[in-house]
């Protein structure tokens, strides 16, 4: 048991990138709008998006390659699909945990005095996104992917306890029953909410590519990581997601459910609103539990997400045009920090649609990282020791269908 907690690493580092948006605002919110009675929801796209997102470590692992690699060889198509499609939303979702966290950092650290440069009037937001982002590149630039395993086991450490401390207080404050009876949306805003949350929880399938260039990260740094400490280290991410899924549905249910206050869309203004609403309605300890809570939920995402998308475009590069120098891991996370700052200082205003096409995108290509993570792993480039048991096959049917149909729902619902 010792070796396998010592192997745990990217399957950390996939919990630290799934648990962000999606818990901390929208599995809130569900709590908040309809109490535990969307937890079907929450179970349920776990369960079909597991296998796809299994696949990452698996074929990694079992071959010694990404599932870049296993792109390549299915075809240059693919391949190029994928770079397009991160090259046109790496640096919005980047922008967005990044403005989050550092909305939280501001209300929980406080604020930078407002100045101006030129005509512009810089804000403690845009300051301490800054900051975040400069933490972070250093971070990665110094400590590499060492650090930051090390960093995800403490991160993940600390969001847990937190976040469980504050589920348990929760349960003793409260005083109602707590109905486990569940509902389906029934109207065009409650769809699309419900759309939005199932989409994004715990995290879009193409986290699945980060995951196995991590796990070829780690099989450098140990040996014996294999393929089946590699599984047991993603399921405990995974299972560990999904808990703390849960946790935010309670503790949405449990505090805010019925009491009729109203929640920006704004996700950085709803997570300043999460934090006085557990004070006001827990108290004044709540306040230190629930911005630890919050903090390393949407930290550990941007770090993640800061390694992640410059590791894949690296990679991607190398493979689709043969390059391995220039266009190296340092040259990307430097343009994604840089890149971040910018759209966050001269676009601003425009968030909000950059945000809804990289979602859109995410939601609508679901489907694609699904069929072929499934046809690789199903191919002869993976050894037959390690393709899918005739159940796990059984899931990755039922999960296509199931995302297919929930892409189709999404473009009508628009």
């Amino acid at each position: 048991m010792t070796t396998k907690l010592k192997n745990l690493g990217p399957g950390l580092l996939f919990a630290g990138a799934a648990i962000g948006v999606s818990h901390l605002v929208q599995s809130t919110r569900a709590g908040a709008d309809f109490g535990l009675g969307l937890l079907w929801a929450l179970l349920l796209v776990n369960l079909f998006k597991y296998p796809f997102f299994q696949f990452g470590p698996r074929y990694a692992t079992a071959t010694g390659e990404s599932l870049l690699d296993g792109y390549h060889k299915l075809g240059n198509g693919v391949l190029t699909a994928y770079y397009i499609l991160s090259l046109a939303t790496m640096f919005t979702i980047q922008t967005a945990v990044t403005i989050v966290t550092a909305g939280l950092a501001s209300s929980l650290f406080g604020d930078f005095p407002t100045f101006e440069i030129g005509n512009k009037v810089i804000t403690s937001t845009e300051i301490w996104t800054v900051i975040i982002t400069s933490i972070c590149l250093l971070l990665l630039m110094i400590g590499k992917y060492r650090l930051l395993d090390k960093l995800m086991k403490i991160i993940i450490f600390t969001l847990t306890i937190s976040t469980l401390i504050a589920v348990s207080m929760a349960i003793s404050d409260n005083s109602n029953t707590i109905s486990f009876t569940q509902t389906l949306p029934n109207n065009s805003l409650e769809i699309a909410f419900l759309i939005a949350f199932m989409g994004w929880m715990p995290a879009p399938l193409d986290i699945s590519v980060w995951q196995s260039l991590w796990c070829i990260e780690k099989k450098k740094a140990i040996n014996k990581y294999n393929t089946k400490s590699a599984l047991f280290d993603f399921n405990v991410g995974y299972i560990g997601t999904i808990f703390l899924g849960i946790g935010f549905l309670l503790l949405g249910a449990l505090v805010m459910f019925n009491n009729g206050e109203t929640f920006s869309s704004s996700a950085s203004v709803f997570s300043n609103q999460l934090i006085k609403m557990y004070t006001s309605n827990l108290g004044d300890w709540a306040y230190i539990i629930i911005g630890i809570a919050a903090f390393t939920t949407m930290f550990s995402t941007t770090l993640t997400a800061l390694d992640a998308s410059p590791r894949a475009m690296s990679k991607s590069t190398q493979l689709l045009f043969n390059t391995s120098s220039k266009f190296n891991y340092n040259f990307w996370i430097i343009l994604l920090a840089m890149g971040t700052i910018c759209i966050f200082f001269f676009f601003a205003s425009e968030m909000g649609f950059l945000i809804k096409i990289a979602t859109i995108l995410s939601f609508i290509t679901a489907p694609f990282y699904a069929i072929i993570n499934y046809r690789l792993i199903s191919s002869k480039y993976t050894p037959k020791d390690w393709r899918p048991s005739k159940q796990l096959h059984i899931l990755s049917w039922l999960g296509i269908t199931f995302l297919i149909g929930f892409s189709i729902w999404y473009l009508v619902t628009l």
